[in-house]
């Protein structure tokens, strides 16, 4: 059912360059410590972390992660109208205590994975340390299949001849198999920092 009606939803992706992209890989990476307590601690409930990802999956407009998400969100209990109206940006089903943080992940995801300092506080305000940390989490992750499944679709319509005007094939061909490199080479500048007490704060790292 929701693979009919999401590959017949025309959605207005997002497309990430290679350097768009490897920024998000670089935040993410940065932050592993924070993906391991956030998958230890369960700060965060299964439908909590499935409204986050479709919040964020609703801008980016990747349909492998709408699909996704739809099926792994009525799985942990949410019902079909209230996963249609999330991958509307419609947060009027979820609970009240979930809503700041969703809209916050919609307006992560609408400006690319760039927040002002100012929103990372409110978040603050309204979840506290421990938790803000958690939603981030979610956040980058769910970014990071948006931007990949995006422009793997944008380069597969290239090769069946209807390539996106938004972007080039080396755009694409870099996203999609330049990430292979991408996280190595992320990985060994980490360590190279951190060897040389160069390390630099993450992104909106709290």
């Amino acid at each position: 059912m929701y693979k009919m009606v999401i590959e017949s939803q025309q959605f207005m992706k997002r497309m990430y360059s290679p350097k768009a992209f490897y920024r998000l890989l670089v935040d993410m990476l940065k932050n592993l410590k924070d993906m391991r307590e956030a998958g230890r601690s369960k700060r965060i409930s299964h439908e909590f972390s499935e409204r986050i990802m479709m919040a964020v999956t609703e801008v980016n407009g990747c349909r492998y992660c709408s699909y996704f998400h739809a099926q792994m969100a009525l799985k942990a209990g949410i019902g079909k109208d209230e996963i249609d109206r999330t991958l509307l940006g419609d947060f009027n089903f979820a609970p009240q205590e979930e809503v700041a943080a969703l809209y916050f992940a919609q307006y992560y995801a609408e400006s690319g994975g760039n927040p002002n300092q100012e929103s990372i506080q409110c978040l603050v305000e309204n979840y506290g340390n421990l938790l803000t940390k958690d939603i981030l989490v979610y956040i980058r992750t769910i970014m990071i299949g948006n931007a990949w499944g995006n422009m793997f679709d944008a380069l597969w319509m290239r090769i069946k001849g209807k390539p996106n005007k938004e972007t080039t094939f080396l755009k694409e061909f870099g996203v999609v198999f330049g990430s292979l490199l991408m996280v190595p080479a992320i990985f060994i500048q980490l360590v190279l920092n951190k060897l040389s007490g160069k390390t630099k704060p993450a992104i909106h790292n709290l």
